[in-house]
């Protein structure tokens, strides 16, 4: 996952700025970690390449993971034509889309003051197909963009068979919010002189050098080979 550009702001003043879209959105527990600032809520999806995308169905609830990606006020999934999940999503089937960032595991001197240091947006709303050709086609170019800048200058286009037989949909973000945690142990003062270790333990996702095709007989290109000279992904 790549680092946003934009830096998220987790002053409790900041956070509160916003207030919730919609009561099922509103965060109620720990309500002070909420987030309901739309930057926020683009930095962590745009740090994200995967969601997990609840619904229900006559068979029960699920909850799926799927490749995700942002354009403007919108997040993008795309699949085959028959996949259940987009067939469900395309009838208007409500869905709650979840993203978590893990930024490190709070050590606190009692058990009950364990936490966790983290990022998360939860989005609620239906999707909505993207229907027109052009706009389909922007969109597949937009996540070959999030997979990798420039790789779709070289890679084969998708032809017409193959988009004919994908399913791209949206999700506004209008109906989302963030969680946040992040800084120090938070322990109770009359914990404060149990001798043991307190602290963070830190915990990012990091580049390793990519690992070329064995069937390859070409030098990789700059983005290939730099890609693990880069920052850490979340």
């Amino acid at each position: 996952m790549t680092t946003s550009s934009t830096p998220i702001d987790h002053s409790t003043t900041a956070k509160q700025s916003a207030s919730a879209p919609s009561e099922r959105s509103r965060v109620r527990r720990l309500p002070a970690q909420a987030d309901y600032q739309r930057s926020t809520l683009h930095a962590i999806i745009d740090a994200a390449y995967l969601c997990h995308i609840a619904f229900h169905d006559d068979n029960g609830s699920h909850c799926i993971p799927t490749a995700c990606w942002r354009t403007g006020e919108y997040l993008y999934i795309h699949g085959s034509n028959g996949g259940r999940l987009l067939k469900l999503l395309a009838c208007g089937t409500q869905a709650c889309v979840g993203i978590t960032l893990l930024d490190g595991l709070v050590l606190a001197r009692s058990a009950f003051n364990h936490s966790m240091n983290y990022r998360s947006a939860v989005i609620y709303g239906q999707f909505e197909r993207v229907e027109a050709d052009v706009d389909k086609r922007a969109a597949m170019d937009a996540l070959m963009d999030r997979i990798m800048p420039g790789r779709k200058l070289e890679a084969r286009p998708g032809n017409d068979k193959e988009f004919a037989a994908t399913t791209v949909m949206r999700i506004s973000l209008d109906e989302a919010a963030a969680k946040t945690r992040s800084g120090n142990v938070v322990d109770d003062a009359e914990d404060m002189d149990i001798p043991i270790w307190a602290g963070i333990l830190p915990l990012v996702e990091t580049r390793m050098p990519a690992l070329p095709d064995p069937a390859m007989n070409i030098p990789a290109p700059d983005y290939v080979s730099n890609w693990s000279k880069g920052s850490q992904l979340a």
